[in-house]
């Protein structure tokens, strides 16, 4: 029997499961997914936010502006590219400086240090690429960039290392009420617990029915994005907003922590919770709406498009509560879910112990975690070492990210490791480049399936289903009309 079972390798489960790998206690951590953050943690707008756009007295405002402050010490620990390169909410007009000075109060009565409302003058300084139009900002200092996979595959590494239990690809089906405690029942085994966490994300709602909590529901809204290449990440130094409306933050540019620009989201509700599609509409408004921020992008410089959900609920507020003894609920973690998450877990934790959950610290817990040396960032002596010591870096598999077969072996090879195409990509941005993996994909299959053992056609893009082949070229030929040795 565990001690405790955390449902979702999110960022807030996965900080949950590193939290709890600090005491002499029996965790695992379960997903229905292949992969560690492959629901809402993939796709957001990976911002640290300051906290000045939440409601006062509300869990958000409390744990954003905490959750903040935890970034540094935890990234430093962990590994994790974390840059506070601050965020402006832009003012088009003086109505809307109205509004900027509305949010100030709102950040100082939530306790946000080191805001700023500037006039344009600052503002132009700051950003000079901003458009002509905008008349002051709101300027948060404590605002930042991160990547938020990173950050929650580097909390599962951290945890397995700690000696928590994985279980990937493994989907809860239902949870039996006993006491003291639950039996889980998934799609491979049944797990038996003494203490649940609920952090599903679009399905909180699901599982908080199975712990027979009071009802509430998960709506997800879905958010439309554009990635540029490198070309574009110098346009802005900071996270730009524009002034927030009822549906959210309202769409951002922003340089991402690995040196692209991003612009994005619209929000746009939906009914079906793994619909992640782009719509042409849903592009063009995004970029619309950027253009009034910053116009001097290039849609040439367009790498991809991407879709992601947040887990919104009616009430506005995040859900961490007990639905019944012995279990909690992180629920409805919308945004500033990432920014906030550190915190949220913090608070689990506390209500797990509240209940009874005795935790005495290990005396070996260790809570830094190094990711993995990239060739790409090596000086030439430094690849001549790796080279001579493992050769298979010196095979380039990426070449818009300078990614080896060595790099991918030992990702595979790590604690939690990748076991998709997508997983790969997500540890060492093989096919994240100009080319979005065209060039790598089919080896990085290769590479998968030599090192896991599955045969190449089994291997998927990210999800169960979510093949790449369906068949051998040659033997659908001979299944045809033509000549199989042609």
């Amino acid at each position: 029997m565990f001690d405790v079972a955390i449902i979702g390798a999110g960022a807030v489960g996965a900080f949950v499961a590193r939290d709890l790998s600090r005491y002499r206690i029996n965790v695992v951590l379960i997903d229905k997914e292949l992969e560690v953050s492959e629901g809402t943690t993939k796709a957001n707008s990976a911002i640290i936010h300051a906290g000045y756009d939440c409601v006062p007295g509300t869990l958000k405002a409390k744990l954003n502006v905490q959750g903040n402050k935890m970034f540094d010490r935890i990234c430093d620990e962990l590994d994790v590219p974390f840059k506070r390169i601050g965020s402006l909410v832009i003012a088009l007009s003086k109505e809307q400086l109205d509004i900027i000075n509305e949010l100030y109060e709102r950040g100082r009565a939530n306790g946000v240090p080191g805001l700023e409302v500037i006039g344009r003058e600052r503002l132009k300084e700051l950003e000079p690429n901003v458009n002509e139009d905008a008349t002051g900002a709101l300027y948060a200092k404590t605002a930042g960039i991160i990547s938020p996979y990173e950050l929650a595959l580097a909390c599962a590494e951290n945890a397995v290392t700690n000696g928590v239990t994985l279980k990937l690809d493994t989907e809860v089906k239902d949870i039996e009420i006993k006491k003291g405690g639950f039996i889980i029942k998934t799609s491979r085994e049944d797990i038996e617990t003494r203490y649940i966490v609920n952090a599903t994300g679009l399905f909180a709602d699901v599982i908080n029915r199975m712990l027979k909590g009071d009802e509430f529901s998960i709506n997800p809204r879905k958010g439309e994005y554009c990635l540029f290449d490198k070309n574009d990440g110098h346009l802005v130094n900071h996270v730009l907003f524009q002034v927030p409306t009822p549906r959210g933050k309202g769409v951002l540019v922003t340089p991402t922590v690995h040196g692209n620009l991003l612009i994005g989201p619209n929000s746009v509700n939906v009914d079906i919770k793994e619909d992640v599609s782009t719509t042409g509409n849903g592009l063009e408004y995004i970029v619309n709406c950027a253009r009034k921020t910053m116009n001097k992008f290039s849609m040439r410089d367009v790498i991809t498009s991407f879709a992601g959900l947040r887990a919104s609920t009616s009430g506005g507020d995040f859900i961490i509560n007990v639905p019944v003894q012995g279990a909690v609920n992180a629920a409805a973690i919308d945004s500033p879910g990432l920014s906030s998450s550190p915190a949220i877990s913090e608070m689990v934790v506390q209500m797990l112990k509240e209940q009874g959950l005795k935790l005495i610290e290990k005396d070996y817990y260790n809570p830094v975690r190094k990711r993995q040396i990239r060739f790409a960032d090596m000086s030439d002596s430094e690849r001549e070492k790796a080279i001579e010591k493992n050769p298979l870096y010196g095979r380039v598999i990426c070449r818009c990210e300078t990614v080896t077969e060595g790099e991918i072996v030992d990702a595979i090879k790590r604690p939690a490791g990748a076991r998709t195409v997508d997983g790969v990509k997500r540890r060492l941005r093989a096919g994240m480049g100009r080319c979005q993996g065209g060039f790598c994909m089919p080896k990085v299959v290769e590479i998968l399936s030599r090192e896991l053992g599955i045969p190449y056609m089994d291997i998927v893009k990210d999800k169960k289903g979510g093949y790449l082949f369906t068949g051998r070229i040659k033997d659908n030929y001979t299944k045809g009309d033509g000549d199989a040795n042609a």
